[in-house]
């Protein structure tokens, strides 16, 4: 075990770990925000998305050490108020339908609309492949982000 501080949405957890331990289970066990979820342990659904110094991240596979140092961003801090254009436009599409996955959905949705605020339906479907929505919920998926980039222009909201 070793001691290891995050700075996880804006707040400095001092955490006893070990190094090599997931950053999820740090996140969630350790820190106790349970909104980034575990779906499947090997980087290849999604669900466990949050951003490591901007970056998109699997946290399931990202160890805690990687973390030390930098700003980790989960579904709790993208916004305050859920006002942030990913989750706006998730809430009028009515995205979700079990809503498991979708914390990780909108992690990734936000790091594409900062790399590209204009983002054309193969840059969406290029971007979110590897995010596994088991609902199907995809057309709506694409959709929101569509219009998560216009209420970016229109707000001045960065990713």
């Amino acid at each position: 075990m070793a001691k290891i501080t995050l700075n996880i949405n804006k707040k400095d957890y001092p955490l006893e770990a070990d190094p090599q331990m997931p950053l999820l289970w740090a996140i969630r066990d350790l820190a106790g925000l349970k909104g980034t979820k575990y779906g499947c342990g090997v980087a290849q659904c999604g669900a466990c998305v949050v951003h490591l110094d901007g970056e998109a991240v699997r946290s399931c596979v990202t160890k805690v050490s990687r973390a030390a140092g930098k700003k980790v961003v989960t579904i709790e801090g993208l916004s305050e108020t859920n006002s942030h254009p990913v989750q706006k436009a998730w809430q009028e599409f009515d995205v979700p339908q079990c809503g498991y996955c979708h914390s990780g959905q909108i992690m990734s949705a936000a790091v594409l609309l900062r790399e590209k605020p204009n983002p054309t339906d193969q840059d969406i479907d290029d971007a979110m492949s590897g995010n596994i929505c088991r609902c199907g919920t995809y057309l709506r998926i694409r959709e929101a982000i569509h219009t998560a980039a216009e209420l970016q222009k229109k707000t001045g909201t960065k990713g």
